[in-house]
């Protein structure tokens, strides 16, 4: 068995910048290649090796993620169908199947636990691993990362790529340097020097908005950083912005983020054929959101009181936020909310997206107001048409004029965890 002082160098090429010293701090990110592509290609062996792209449906024109031989012909995620067509004609069309990906997801996820228990699940085909603890008991860091990425093939099928360093953000930025199927570690006392050229963008939280704040002030790569002052980030962008400048340094303090903290918004949006102006269609659109709403709610046992309601037009969003009177977890009653909208700020603008989002959700266990109406009857009947629907599948049971909704499929939502509130499709 290794040991952590005199465990020789890997031989793996696969594995760069490997290190037995026993690690102070070691973070990993497991990172799934072309997730939804590859659990496509494992479960259908006949396009193993061949160019696949995934859309929302049959009716999706957009590509949603792609296998890297259809990456290798030019194509990539937002790319239209009919242009990835043009590029690669013997491409594979398949719809995406969410609650595959999510059940997948999940299979992984546990199975890390058994490396450790301090992992955070980025999204649904990323993890972070907080592994500092395990190395007494399974040996160097990067012999325990080699293990996460051994784990994750044996209980999918599928492969992925790992970073292995001394703090989040710079594991993220290790795992996407050897693509696909990659085991990249920067150990935490070369971090600094390894970002030194990196440009800032290419770190996790630093988009173009803060990429041209860093810019102005002559922050380009990682090493320009140390050239600014902390304090210039912090009266800018508060705590987050000394987090970034730490990032930089291949130092960042951000620790694992074990358990998902209570829902701040529970929402659901979905595109609409462009520039629709039928009320009738809309309206079916809302009563959608809002039963889906109502259903996420009420599994939580969350309600509130407070609801953004919008339509997304060519000028911007119409609506916002409503009120009802008392906290409800009821389709029904926000779907109350919906109709105002759509009678007092929408004057037939060609609408693109309906949003509807609980803005304030509480835990229902608390006490109802002395003067409090309740609605017995309403919750009775959400409780039947909830079992059902557990047990027979989404809107099996539902209003009646939810049987012209649209036929666009679920998407898994961006902040999907295993678990908890946000275990949404």
């Amino acid at each position: 068995m290794e040991t952590l002082a005199t465990a020789p160098a890997s031989m793996d090429p696969g594995v760069t910048g490997y290190c037995p010293i026993a690690w102070p701090r070691a973070i990993v990110l497991v990172d799934m290649n072309a997730f939804f592509a590859s659990i496509e290609q494992h479960d259908h062996p006949e396009w193993r090796g061949r160019p696949v792209a995934i859309t929302n449906g049959l009716q999706g024109t957009c590509i949603i993620t792609c296998s890297y031989e259809a990456r290798a012909c030019g194509i990539h995620t937002g790319m239209r169908l009919r242009k990835a067509y043009q590029l690669c004609p013997t491409l594979i069309r398949c719809p995406a199947h969410p609650e595959r990906y999510a059940a997948v997801s999940s299979t992984i996820m546990e199975a890390l636990q058994d490396i450790t228990p301090d992992i955070e699940v980025f999204s649904v085909d990323e993890a972070f691993l907080d592994i500092t603890r395990c190395q007494r008991l399974l040996g160097s860091a990067p012999r325990i990362a080699r293990l996460a990425k051994q784990k994750v093939l044996e209980v999918s099928g599928v492969l992925c790529s790992v970073g292995l360093s001394g703090d989040k953000t710079t594991a993220k930025y290790a795992a996407k340097l050897n693509k696909p199927d990659g085991l990249t570690v920067i150990p935490p006392w070369e971090a600094r020097r390894r970002l030194e050229d990196v440009p800032v963008t290419e770190l996790c939280g630093i988009a173009d908005g803060i990429g041209a704040f860093l810019a102005c002030h002559g922050v380009y790569t990682c090493g320009d950083m140390r050239n600014l002052p902390i304090s210039v980030l912090g009266r800018r962008f508060g705590n987050p912005g000394r987090r970034i400048w730490y990032m930089c340094q291949g130092q960042d303090p951000e620790k694992i983020h074990v358990n998902v903290p209570p829902p701040k918004s529970v929402g659901h949006g979905k595109v609409v054929p462009p520039d629709t102006r039928d009320c009738k269609v809309l309206l079916i659109y809302l009563l959608h959101m809002s039963e889906k709403v109502g259903a996420r709610l009420r599994r939580h046992r969350l309600q509130a009181t407070t609801f953004f309601v919008g339509l997304r037009t060519r000028e911007g969003w119409v609506g916002g936020k409503r009120r009802c009177a008392i906290p409800t977890d009821d389709g029904h009653h926000i779907m109350t909310l919906c109709r105002a909208v759509m009678r007092e700020d929408w004057s037939g603008q060609g609408v693109h997206q309906v949003q509807v989002t609980a803005l304030d959700p509480v835990d229902t266990g608390n006490q109802l107001e002395l003067f409090q109406e309740t609605a017995a009857p309403r919750n009775s009947a959400n409780a039947v048409m909830d079992a059902v629907n557990q047990r027979y599948g989404e809107f099996t049971l539902a209003p009646a004029r939810l049987l012209n909704r649209s036929s666009m499929p679920n998407v898994i939502a961006p902040a999907w965890k295993p678990f908890g509130h946000r275990q949404t499709i």
